[in-house]
Parts: C-alpha cells; sequence; structure tokens
C-alpha cells in the first residue's frame, strides 16, 4: 500500500521514522469530545488501524510528523487525499492519536481547557462538511487540521485565528499604511468556521477581543500587530448585492483589502457545499452569488487586514 503514497510527502514520512503511538483506551468518548458526528462512530470504530499493518506504519509516522514541528509556524509536508485502501477515516486516528501531544503543548502554554477542546472538535466539523459536500461520510481537508494539532490554530468564538507570518503582498499593504511590519512578521490569520450561526458584529468583535487577549498572554514573544484574513468574504462586489447592514458586508469592511485573487476563493463549495447544475436560491447570498456567476462574472478570494486590538494580555506580557 506504500507505493500508493504520493513520492515527495512518502520520503518525508521515511524520513522521520516510527513514533511511538496510543489510539485511547475508550475511543468512543475521544471521538464525541473532537465532535465526530454519531453517524460517523461507528464507521471510525470499524477503519481502526492495528499495529504491524502498513496502515499502522503511516499512522505513526503522520503523527510524528505533527509531533516534530509542534508550535512551529513553518508548516510540514501537508497530509494529503489517501486512496480507497486506507479507508476513510484514517486521518481521524491520526488525530486522535495526536491529540494527548497537542493537548500537553497547550497546558505547556497556559491555555484552559475550554479552548484547547472547542479548537480540536474542529475534527467533527470538518467531518461534516465532508458529508455536506459529499454525501458520504470522511475527513474534508486533513491538511487543515495539521494547524489545529500543531498548536498553531485556535478557536476562540465566531472566529478561529492561526498563528501566521506575513505574506509578501499584504506585507508591502501593511507597511504602505504605516505600520512597522515587514513580511515574515508573526499575525494572526483569521477564519470563519461553519456551522456556528450568524457572522454579527457582536460576536466578531468577542472574538478580536479574546483575540486581543489569548495571544500576548500565551505567545508573548509574537506579539503579531495585525490580523489578516483571505477570504470570498471580503469581495466588495458582494456589496452589491448584499444590504448595508448584512453581516457579510460589515464583516468585510473591517478589514483594508491588501490584494484580491484570480480565482474564486471556492465559493461555490462553501456556500453551497458541493457543485450543482442548478444552483439553490434560497438566500441572498445564495441568489447573490448565482446571479453574479449567470452575469459571466467572477468571485474572487480576497486578501484583507486589519489592525490587532491592544487586550489584557499585551498589557501583561510588556509589563
Amino acid at each position: 500500500m506504500r507505493d500508493l503514497l504520493p513520492g515527495p510527502w512518502l520520503d518525508h514520512l521515511e524520513r522521520l521514522g516510527p513514533f511511538g503511538v496510543r489510539l485511547p483506551s475508550d475511543p468512543v468518548s475521544e471521538l464525541l469530545r473532537l465532535a465526530v458526528p454519531h453517524e460517523d462512530v461507528g464507521g471510525v470504530l470499524a477503519e481502526t488501524p492495528r499495529p504491524g499493518t502498513e496502515t499502522w506504519w503511516l499512522l505513526e509516522r503522520c503523527v510524528h510528523s505533527l509531533v516534530a514541528t509542534m508550535g512551529e509556524l513553518d508548516d510540514p509536508p501537508s497530509f494529503p487525499p489517501l486512496p480507497a485502501a486506507f479507508g476513510r477515516y484514517f486521518y481521524v486516528h491520526v488525530f486522535l492519536a495526536a491529540a494527548e501531544h497537542v493537548r500537553a503543548f497547550h497546558r505547556s502554554r497556559g491555555i484552559a481547557d475550554d479552548v484547547s477542546w472547542r479548537t480540536l472538535t474542529d475534527v467533527g466539523r470538518n467531518m461534516a462538511v465532508h458529508r455536506r459536500k459529499h454525501g458520504s461520510g470522511g475527513v474534508d481537508t486533513p491538511h487543515w487540521l495539521m494547524l489545529h494539532f500543531r498548536g498553531v490554530l485556535y478557536d476562540l468564538g465566531r472566529l478561529q485565528f492561526q498563528r501566521a507570518r506575513l505574506g509578501t503582498r499584504t506585507g508591502r499593504a501593511v507597511a504602505a499604511a504605516g505600520l512597522p511590519c515587514v513580511p515574515g512578521d508573526p499575525v494572526l490569520a483569521a477564519h470563519i468556521p461553519a456551522f456556528l450561526g450568524p457572522l454579527t458584529p457582536s460576536a466578531c468583535d468577542a472574538a478580536l477581543a479574546r483575540a486581543a487577549d489569548f495571544f500576548p498572554r500565551h505567545f508573548p514573544e509574537e506579539r503579531p500587530l495585525v490580523v489578516v484574513c483571505h477570504s470570498w468574504l471580503l469581495d466588495e462586489q458582494l456589496a452589491e448585492y448584499l444590504p448595508e447592514g448584512s453581516n457579510i458586508v460589515r464583516f468585510q469592511r473591517r478589514f483594508r483589502q491588501a490584494y484580491k485573487a484570480e480565482h474564486d476563493g471556492d465559493v461555490i463549495g462553501f456556500v453551497f457545499g458541493a457543485e450543482a447544475a442548478e444552483l439553490p436560491r434560497r438566500t441572498v447570498l445564495e441568489r447573490a452569488i448565482d446571479d453574479h456567476l449567470r452575469a459571466g462574472r467572477t468571485w474572487h478570494g480576497t486578501a484583507g487586514w486589519l489592525v490587532l486590538p491592544r487586550g489584557e494580555g499585551a498589557a501583561a506580557s510588556s509589563g
């Protein structure tokens, strides 16, 4: 089965070597703590890797890849989609086995249990997205969950925040506005998780305020000055279709635009879940997306930035 894996990724895993892996003795309890959908629990258990198999070989090295770069901002090679021979739920077992290691990292940084577990429950959200897109169980984007299980991304309410470095194009825009930032400086990247209700201004305010306290308190060596966001939600064309007071328009106007990409930022996947011959037109947003595309126009993934408010954690770390 090893010959089915992408060559460069296989080379990376072979260089890492084996790693002592433990799967939980009560896997159902741990799956529920990760918010794994109930309809997927049986399938996950049925695909539990066994020591001495090729799947166990891969499990050990995937966990090792996470642990070897725990807390680091430089990413290891991404977890790729796997051939069917490895099953639909292989990566769930990787995250089950890695949970104790990232939890230990969280404790070493003084991060509270509620933030720790809420962050890791993105496993279940990711699986719900997979079912919405494909109508079957599985892990939608395993490379995305690497951020959570390496101590890089944290769920702080309506928004998630990733410890990151300022990119070249956004860095130029921030510097041009007069901020003392250069590409490569620490920043926070904001992400908007699905299935968490409306993106209200009050919920976003609360998440940003919490981030302003959380990161200086738990990662005082980084001191990010700005929050960046890369999303189709920041495409200013949305304001042509949505009411002035809509949550999306109010969210995008928090940010100063850095640049606009040529691609659509997977707007179809995020809004509708999957491609369809006829897109649903149930909401104002769905009709806006459809009307725009029917007119032969393109949606753009857009990068924006805002100044991170100063929180109590920043004051504490500077004192």
